[in-house]
């Protein structure tokens, strides 16, 4: 369950951060190629080209990343080692 939960808040964490980071990516684009701003042209490509991008690949990987740390932490359990002076 908890490999669950941590991917998909990895998912919902990375479509945010991947949109934002395709916006900015986009508005770069705009700048530096001097795109065209006739009739919105240059916001339609921010937002219906690099945003989605982003997005898709920023919920892919933070999914990915979360489930792989979720895994792994699940699956190498370091049991806690007893002190001479403990019982156990």
């Amino acid at each position: 369950m908890k490999i669950a939960f941590l991917a998909m808040a990895g998912l919902v964490m990375g479509v945010v951060g991947g949109a934002t980071v395709g916006i900015g990516l986009g508005l770069a684009w705009i700048e530096l190629f001097s795109t065209s701003e006739f009739e919105g042209y240059a916001g339609m490509l921010v937002f219906f080209t690099f945003m989605p991008l982003g997005a898709l690949i920023g919920g892919l990987g933070g999914a990915t990343l979360f489930g792989m740390a979720a895994f792994r932490d699940h699956e190498v359990a370091i049991a806690r080692r007893h002190m001479p002076h403990e019982r156990g």
